[in-house]
C-alpha cells in the first residue's frame, strides 16, 4: 500500500540529509518529501528565523504540494515544529511520528526541554555568533553519532550548518495537548540515542505527552539517517502504518 510520507529534518540538518532514508522508503512503494525548513535554507538569514517562521514553512509546502493523508515525521527539533500542524493543517495529518525528537507542551521551547548543562553553552554561542548556533564536534562524535566510525563522524559533521537559536528559544503555540488530538501519534526511540541524557530521556519523559501512542524501538544513535537509513525507513514505516 502507497502512503504518504513528510521527513521533517532536525537542527543543524536540511531536508537533503533525511533524503537516503526517503530513497529507501519509495523502494518499499511509498511517496516521501524532505522539506527544508525556514532558517535551514541556504539563503536563509538564520539569526531572523523564529520557530513560527519554520512552522510557517512547513504549511507552506504543504500547501504548495497539496498534501493530504500524510504521516509527518520529525525527528529532534523536528518535532517542535511538526506538533503545531494538526491545529495549522486540520484534517491533513493521517499521523505524527516523533523520531526522538521532543514534545512541547504549549510554551514551551525546546531550549526547555533539553540538557541544563548546554543551555548557558548555546546562549553564550548565539551571543557570539548572531544568534546562530553551531554543535561542537566533539558533542557530535560522542553522543548524537556515537555509533558511527570516524570516517563517518566527519564526513556527516562536514554537512550540518548553524542553526537559528530563536526556534530554539521561541515557544510553541498548541491551543491544546498533543495528548487529547484523536489523529494517530508514533514515537521512534533509538536505545542509544544520548543527545539527551538518559536522566532527561527521550523517551518515556517525551514520549508519555503523546497519550496513545505507538511505541517502535530499535537500536542506534541520534542520527540513524546517517549510520543505519535503511534500518530507520523501516521504523519509520512501522511507525506509520494504520
Amino acid at each position: 500500500m502507497t502512503d504518504t510520507y513528510v521527513i521533517v529534518h532536525g537542527a543543524w540538518h536540511t531536508g537533503a540529509e533525511m533524503e537516503t532514508t526517503a530513497e529507501h522508503l519509495r523502494k518499499r512503494g511509498h511517496v516521501v518529501h524532505c522539506p527544508t525548513l525556514a532558517g535551514n535554507r541556504p539563503d536563509d538569514e538564520p539569526a531572523t528565523i523564529g520557530l513560527s517562521d519554520a512552522v510557517d514553512s512547513l504549511v507552506a509546502f504543504f500547501e504548495e504540494h497539496d498534501l493530504h493523508d500524510v504521516r509527518l515525521v520529525g525527528h529532534s527539533y523536528g518535532g517542535m515544529v511538526i506538533s503545531h500542524m494538526p491545529f495549522r493543517l486540520p484534517g491533513r495529518i493521517r499521523r505524527l511520528v516523533y523520531w526522538n525528537a521532543f514534545v512541547p507542551l504549549d510554551g514551551e521551547c525546546l531550549r526547555d526541554l533539553g540538557a541544563p548543562q548546554s543551555r548557558k553553552t548555546f546562549d553564550s554561542a548565539a551571543a557570539a555568533s548572531g544568534q546562530t548556533v553551531m554543535l561542537p564536534y566533539a558533542v557530535w562524535r560522542e553522543t548524537f553519532i556515537n555509533d558511527a566510525d570516524e570516517t563517518l563522524a566527519r564526513s556527516s559533521y562536514a554537512l550540518l550548518k548553524p542553526h537559528p537559536y530563536r526556534t530554539m528559544t521561541d515557544p510553541a503555540v498548541l491551543p491544546q495537548p498533543l495528548a487529547t488530538l484523536a489523529i494517530g501519534k508514533s514515537y521512534i526511540n533509538a536505545r542509544q540515542d544520548t543527545a539527551l541524557p538518559q536522566s532527561l530521556s527521550w523517551h518515556p519523559r517525551l514520549s508519555e505527552r503523546l497519550g496513545l501512542f505507538r511505541l517502535v524501538e530499535c537500536d542506534g544513535s541520534h542520527e540513524l539517517c546517517f549510520t543505519n537509513p535503511e534500518l530507520l525507513a523501516l521504523k519509520i514505516e512501522q511507525a506509520g502504518r494504520d
